[in-house]
């Protein structure tokens, strides 16, 4: 009997997703946002550039909003598959066990009848 898992094979759009997600959960990217919101306003407070998203940074908001409104779907695909994969791995398992319990207790009927002929002599 073989994992399930080992045989599914992902789309583009699974493997996209899955990457997306593992990039969008990370440090590197909430650090990354950190410093480029803060850049952002800086550069917007103090006037570095031309002001192009004056206070209260209504561009920023929309830029924030936009990559929510993206990354929710996203991040609900990838969740979904590892659902999916969390469903076949308890099936899978659920099979192996109900196999297991099945050898078990035909050893446990072969010892019984052997030590019912060990003790009847």
């Amino acid at each position: 009997m073989t994992h399930p898992l080992l045989k599914e094979t992902r789309t583009i759009e699974q493997k996209a997703a899955d990457y997306l997600t593992k990039g969008i959960g990370s440090w590197t990217f909430i650090i990354f946002l950190i410093l480029l919101f803060s850049f952002w306003i800086t550069a917007n407070i103090i006037g570095f550039f031309q002001k192009w998203d004056p206070f209260p940074f209504i561009l920023l908001n929309l830029v924030v909003g936009v990559l929510a409104a993206v990354q929710a779907p996203i991040i609900l695909m990838s969740q979904n598959r590892e659902e999916h994969k969390d469903r076949l791995r308890a099936n899978y398992d659920y099979a192996v066990n109900k196999k297991a319990e099945r050898e078990i207790r035909e050893i446990k009927q072969q010892l019984n009848r052997i030590e019912r002929r060990l003790f009847k002599k």
